[in-house]
């Protein structure tokens, strides 16, 4: 579920909500019970772990070391 970051504008507290994207246009009360809220731009954070073709050090085509149509795999 995605996290979203808002400023209570009463007593400047930041704070994050998870929730629904179909419900973060919604007002939320900070943890102080203040109502007059606004929700922040927040930068993209992703989680994982690192695809096959990263972990074994394949590049996309055209890309980083060997070049050529499979990434240097067939040329060498």
């Amino acid at each position: 579920m995605p996290r979203y970051e808002y400023r209570c504008r009463t007593c400047g507290d930041t704070f994050e909500l998870s929730r629904p994207m179909a419900e973060s246009p919604d007002p939320a009360a900070c943890p102080a019970g203040h109502d007059d809220t606004v929700k922040l731009l927040s930068t993209v954070a992703v989680g994982g772990t690192a695809s096959a073709s990263a972990a074994s050090g394949r590049t996309s085509p055209g890309g980083g070391a060997g070049g050529g149509c499979c990434g240097g795999g067939c040329c060498g």
